[in-house]
């Protein structure tokens, strides 16, 4: 009887959430973009796939490319003809006002955007190509942070003058709590933010400390993932991944949270260090002959460790990691939040820009005649010297790498 009540209230809570509140003319007219745009590549692709079958496709330039490249180009077809489809329906929910529903499809949308943006770096590199996803991206973003419900009653609230109640929140270390039960935060981009970032800093001292401890007693290696500041982006990601699948677990069992943490770890670790490798030619660890270890990406013992840290974030760091950014003043919040946000992307695409370029004259396909902007400064300051020092831990051959010429 408790369960079916419980399950009615959230029929109830969602219906709410997702009442129609009709949402300005621009955004409509975007709606109805996406409902065009996105049924014309449905339709696009649904032609391709007849010229595949009816023999209209000529195989002889994809035989030149690896198995790898090729499978990677297949699941970037697929991405985007779902992200296609979801466009058309978020369009139709953007046009009938519905919001709750138009964010959630822009959190799945978002994801898959990201995939995509990998899959065509590790086809092209640094292109124009990634250009498009980019801007869905952060259109997306910003459509998911205007039409999520707690968000916009967030921002009711401040327009009502209850700030002061979120003050006192903030003053006793509560504020971003998930006040519905379902979960111990509110799985908003604030948040997922600054455990980014937090975990960032926070996983980079760990893997040093890790370093000169155990893995070379005494010696000192620089650990960092980012051109610039103590970042290792690895620990922050993963920390978003473990804090959006552990979340509504947070008050279970130990035993649980460790397996899910430690199969989400390795699993992350894994890709990572995949896509480092066929993206670059890079890589950065090597567990190969260790102890049920996964093509050398990851092992038992890491996956353990993965799981402890899980078990720790949740159930002791998350709090803190809460205090800590309530440190942030109310009224700052957002606007800190926007500057560290901007100053985070520009480091990460200065990143992987780096890196392309990195690989560039270690493949010996640079273009030193006609380079663009972004490929000339990194030249200038970012040479193989540089790139070397920075990311000691890292060694590249693009032999390994599978990239479309």
């Amino acid at each position: 009887m408790g369960d079916n009540a419980g399950k009615t209230l959230d029929i109830e809570q969602n219906a709410r959430e997702d009442e129609v509140d009709k949402y300005p003319l621009l955004i409509r007219l975007f709606g109805v973009v996406s409902i065009i745009g996105g049924g014309l590549q449905v339709v696009a692709f649904a032609l391709e796939l007849v010229a595949l079958f009816t023999g209209q496709v000529d195989f002889t330039t994809i035989e030149e490319h690896t198995a790898t490249t090729i499978v990677i180009a297949g699941v970037e077809s697929v991405l985007m003809v779902v992200l296609a489809a979801m466009f058309v329906v978020l369009g139709i929910r953007l046009v009938r006002g519905r919001r709750y529903i138009a964010a959630l499809l822009c959190n799945i949308m978002i994801a898959l955007e990201i995939l995509v943006l990998v899959c065509q770096f590790m086809l092209t590199g640094l292109s124009t190509e990634l250009i498009a996803p980019g801007v869905n991206m952060i259109i997306l973003i910003a459509l998911q942070s205007y039409s999520d419900p707690a968000l916009r009653d967030e921002r009711k609230l401040q327009r009502k003058l209850l700030a002061l109640d979120r003050k006192a929140e903030a003053e006793d270390g509560t504020l971003g709590r998930d006040t519905s039960g379902k979960g111990y935060i509110t799985l908003n981009f604030f948040n997922i933010f600054w455990v980014f970032v937090i975990c960032c800093v926070l996983g980079l001292i760990i893997e040093v400390i890790w370093h000169m401890v155990v893995v070379d007693p005494g010696h000192y290696q620089d650990r960092a993932g980012l051109l610039y500041g103590p970042f290792s982006p690895i620990y922050g990601v993963g920390a978003v991944l473990m804090t959006v699948a552990l979340n509504r677990f947070h008050d279970k069992n130990p035993v649980l949270i460790f397996v899910i943490a430690g199969v989400i770890g390795g699993a992350f670790e894994f890709f990572v260090s995949w896509f480092m490798e066929v993206a670059f030619g890079i890589v950065a660890w090597d567990y190969s002959g260790t102890f049920l270890n996964i093509d050398g990406r990851t092992n038992f013992m890491f996956m353990c460790m993965w799981g402890v840290l899980g078990l720790v974030w949740v159930k002791f760091a998350l709090p803190i990691m809460l205090k800590i950014v309530n440190m942030i003043p109310w009224n700052w919040r957002y606007a800190v939040t926007t500057v560290c946000t901007v100053l985070m992307a520009i480091d990460c695409v200065l990143t992987l820009a780096s890196f392309d370029c990195w690989f560039q004259r270690e493949a010996g396909t640079m273009d030193y005649n006609d380079p663009s902007a972004i490929v000339q400064f990194c030249n200038e300051n970012y040479g193989n010297d540089y790139m070397a020092n920075r990311f000691q831990s890292m060694t590249i051959d693009p032999n390994n790498a599978s990239r479309v010429s």
